[in-house]
């Protein structure tokens, strides 16, 4: 390195780290103001969702067992719902009698119903049983009202616990946090069951077990008659819950019956019943395992780490070592917060590491990127600008004409674009190399043609090229070159299609057929450097250039793979027989535009005939049963294509 390399070079790595510095503490205060967002909690908790579900918890043993009334159940009773409570006294005397620790419903008795039914299941429930409760906050905009619904009086008289079953859900509808109630559902089957702990872990975030259905469960009929439908001793010592549960859990979109959406849903796209949210509930509280959530200075310490991680990562320089290191570190973070729910029941949301660590990576990736580009910009400006070979001689004989500004000239302005490129693209969208080979294989040949003739290459637009004559050079046959230049375009593009058949018959498939259209107009336009004061191209711009795209795009409607504007049909109808085609007005023009085309194998007879066939048609008096379309077709082979346009817009237009 020479000695006055070394300052410069210093001073840049200066310039970088104060850069990095500063945009690491710029992710730290971004960071601060999206985590007051609730979007932000909201995919906090998303992540909480996948983190916590990732090994597929199941539910510990000794766990509550499902009572269900489903499919099953309601065929086999065959009675409306809701089923008369005698049949509930029943059940609950069934399971006492075989062994059942605690008898939860899941199902609220609130209201009176038939006095023999109330009265039998006031007999059957006693000090073992926990009935539910709902809670519902009622708004208006006079008052919030809050209403609490508890079983019958007789049944609490009778010994009954009442536990409220209400669930709290996230702001996007999920279940995930134990209910901040004393008298809770599952903390009153805790209570009932022995198993209470001393405080209630109320708005801790809950650890599901498995989509619907993990935990036993039987059908309501079955537990009716358990000696002769069940497994001997199923039910002794268990906790029993009786609740809703359809056997096929419904879907999040189509919504359920006390169901509800949980962790697991992301995974299932499945609801989860009511009852064995309760059984989630109950084993969380019973065997401890819900999980809190990380205050704010163990979010921020976290997220500071991962600062300073992501600033020493990309310290020095950022390169492929740098993807490969982000992607050990974001599966790190992910990792770290999935031990921390198991080991120690605590949630450290990794998504602000995980946006610090990106933001501070991937931000200074960018700003080197764009370093590295700027300066390869600066040693492409030093050794070559990517325009004519005219223009470069003329500027390097002036170069004060490398600055912004124009000068107002006649050119002849020639659009070229390849017919159905975009389907071919997508064929070959899984072979980006054979598409970009055929790219340049197509502009090469085309490119050459325009230079050739004398032609200024504005800019390539896909396979579309843009080009013009009379600039930067003079050129008092402008109009005719470009028309040479577009005839011999085709047949360039002939040549590469006999060359893609006879490739692809080699390897036995099918070639990808290239046709072209062009449009060419002649006109004042505005030429000369335009852009900016730090990049800018030798272009063209004006009314004339924006006519010659529209001829382009048009020529596709009338049959013919070149269209011409009136000015450049006037200069080359001495050399060319040039044929009207029909007056249009184009988009962003209001007047009328002639459009003509090159018909080379044409009589006069038969040009004196489509003369007449033009007026007829802007006449409004030709009819599709007109003979002419028929005869001009086989004298013009070139516009055969175009009488059958034109001959179907007539039949389309219900013209007679």
């Amino acid at each position: 390195m020479r000695p006055q390399e070394k300052p410069q070079q210093a001073g840049q790595t200066r310039s970088r780290h104060l850069r990095l510095v500063v945009l690491s503490l710029t992710t730290l205060i971004a960071i601060s103001l999206l985590s007051r967002l609730p979007a932000w909690s909201l995919l906090e908790l998303r992540s909480f969702d996948y983190l916590s579900t990732v090994d597929d918890p199941r539910p510990p043993p000794g766990g509550p067992v499902i009572v269900a009334i489903d499919e099953p159940s309601l065929a086999d009773i065959n009675a409306q719902w809701p089923w008369p409570r005698s049949l509930h006294a029943e059940l609950i005397s069934q399971l006492r009698a075989a062994g059942a620790r605690v008898i939860g419903f899941d199902i609220i008795m609130a209201e009176p119903s038939n006095p023999d039914n109330d009265a039998a299941i006031t007999k059957a429930v006693g000090p073992d049983t926990v009935l539910a409760g709902d809670e519902t906050l009622i708004e208006t905009p006079q008052a919030s009202q809050l209403i609490r619904a508890t079983p019958l009086p007789q049944l609490t008289e009778a010994g009954a616990v009442t536990g409220i079953a209400s669930v709290e859900l996230s702001g996007d509808g999920t279940f995930r946090r134990i209910p901040g109630y004393e008298d809770g559902f599952a903390a009153m089957l805790t209570k009932v069951a022995g198993v209470a702990p001393e405080t209630l872990p109320a708005g801790r975030l809950i650890q599901s077990f498995g989509p619907a259905r993990s935990y036993p469960t039987v059908s309501y009929y079955q537990a009716l008659d358990p000696k002769n439908l069940l497994p001997p001793d199923y039910f002794k010592d268990r906790i029993v819950l009786v609740g809703l549960s359809l056997q096929n859990a419904p879907a999040i979109d189509k919504g359920g019956v006390d169901a509800f959406a949980t962790p697991y849903t992301v995974h299932t796209g499945k609801l989860v019943s009511g009852v064995e949210i309760q059984a989630t509930i109950y084993d969380n509280i019973r065997s401890g395992l819900s999980i809190a959530e990380a205050r704010l200075p163990t979010v921020a310490a976290c997220i500071l780490i991962s600062v300073l991680l992501a600033a020493t990562t990309v310290w020095r320089a950022t390169g492929w070592l740098t993807i490969v290191t982000s992607a050990a570190a974001l599966l790190a973070f992910a990792a770290v917060s999935a031990a921390g729910m198991r080991l120690a029941h605590l949630f450290v949301s990794p998504l602000g590491p995980t946006v610090a660590y990106i933001s501070v990576v991937f931000g200074q990736a960018a700003f080197d990127f764009a370093e590295e580009r700027r300066n390869k910009r600066q040693i492409t400006r030093a050794f070559a600008q990517y325009i004519s070979p005219d223009l470069v001689k003329r500027l390097s004989n002036d170069p004060s004409q490398l600055k912004l500004g124009g000068e107002r000239r006649t050119l002849s302005v020639l659009f070229s674009d390849v017919r159905g490129f975009t389907t071919i693209a997508e064929t070959l969208k899984d072979d980006p190399e054979q598409l970009t080979g055929l790219i340049n294989r197509l502009l090469t040949p085309l490119s050459d043609v325009v230079m050739d003739h004398g032609g200024t290459i504005d800019k390539y637009m896909g396979d579309c090229i843009m080009a013009f004559w009379n600039a930067p050079l003079d050129d008092p046959e402008h109009a005719l070159h470009a028309v040479k230049a577009s005839l011999a375009m085709q047949a360039a593009i002939s040549n590469l299609n006999r060359e893609l058949e006879r490739e692809a018959a080699a390897r036995g498939g099918k070639p990808h057929v290239l046709k072209m259209g062009v449009g060419i107009n002649t006109g004042e336009c505005i030429v000369g450097n335009m852009g900016s004061t730090r990049r800018f191209d030798y272009s063209c711009l004006g009314d004339s250039v924006n006519l010659a795209s529209r001829l382009e795009g048009a020529s596709k409607n009338y049959g013919v793979a070149l269209l011409l504007g009136e000015e450049t049909a006037r200069l080359v109808a001495g050399t060319y027989t040039v044929v009207e085609l029909d007056r249009i007005i184009v988009k962003g023009r209001t007047v009328p535009s002639p459009v003509y085309t090159v018909a080379h194998k044409a009589e006069a007879e038969a040009l004196a005939a489509h003369q007449a066939f033009i007026a007829a048609k802007y006449a409004g008096t030709l009819a599709p049963s007109d003979p002419a379309f028929d005869r001009l077709a086989a004298d013009i082979p070139e516009l055969a294509s175009y009488y059958v346009i034109v001959r179907e817009a007539l039949v389309e237009s219900g013209e007679e």
